[in-house]
């Protein structure tokens, strides 16, 4: 392919190329194979080793960047930050920290984040969902029941749940956990379920959520989402040798 090919098929999939580098060296921060003591490649060592122009290379170090996952030092280059400096609410770091060794302290921290939110939505959706937000609740717990009969995927219907909850809350802040959530509950559910013996999460507390929801119950829904939560987390915390905790 020519050097003018090549220029074209960089500025036609541009942003494609952007985003597999910002995944490719967001995951390699993350698990640590750049630190501060691992230097974090020059520019031009990265324009080599992806065959891309300077542009591309340094829009995917600016989208890192503003991950909190790199900073520009004056005459130092790009440094990594430590980790206390990333944005952890953004799904893709929260991703990548997944895929790392194994932490279920990351899990036990999320899920009490996970309690400080999802019942709060759950008695805005009681309160405020609109009938069609109470569909998709409806239709997330039918899914949930399907999933136990072997009729749908059971990871996907209980996402589904969640996400819809959220969704159904009518707060702008608390919707925008939604991404968050689903990329965490995809860990999250699967060693939960583990934990407790069983293939899927419990249709009929699900579906008790979402009855309390569609009756206009808020208090009633917040308190059986908290149960839900907390149950997850009790899991978590014996499975992580930790001690219970009481209801906060």
């Amino acid at each position: 392919m020519s050097e003018k090919e090549d220029d074209k098929l960089e500025k036609t999939d541009g942003g494609n190329l952007t985003k597999r580098i910002v995944a490719d060296l967001g995951r390699a921060i993350v698990t640590q194979q750049f630190t501060a003591a691992i230097p974090f490649p020059v520019e031009a060592e990265l324009c080599r080793q992806y065959g891309v122009s300077r542009p591309v290379v340094r829009e995917a170090v600016k989208m890192l960047t503003a991950k909190g996952l790199l900073r520009a030092r004056q005459r130092a280059g790009t440094i990594v930050e430590p980790e206390d400096h990333w944005n952890l609410l953004d799904p893709d770091i929260l991703k990548w920290m997944l895929e790392r060794e194994f932490s279920i302290d990351l899990l036990i921290d999320f899920t009490d984040v996970r309690m400080s939110i999802e019942p709060r939505a759950a008695g805005l959706a009681a309160y405020s969902a609109t009938g069609p937000q109470r569909q998709q609740i409806v239709l997330a717990t039918e899914r949930m029941f399907a999933a136990e009969r072997g009729e749908d995927d059971p990871l996907e219907a209980d996402i589904a749940f969640h996400t819809a909850v959220l969704a159904a809350s009518n707060n702008r802040f608390l919707r925008q956990f939604t991404d968050l959530s689903e990329t965490t509950l995809r860990f999250s559910i699967r060693r939960t379920n583990a934990y407790a013996g069983v293939a899927r999460a419990s249709a009929a507390d699900h579906a008790r959520v979402g009855e309390a929801i569609i009756k206009g119950e808020p208090q009633r829904a917040v308190q059986l989402m908290r149960e839900l939560i907390q149950d997850a987390l009790d899991l978590l915390l014996g499975a992580g040798g930790h001690p219970a905790r009481p209801p906060i």
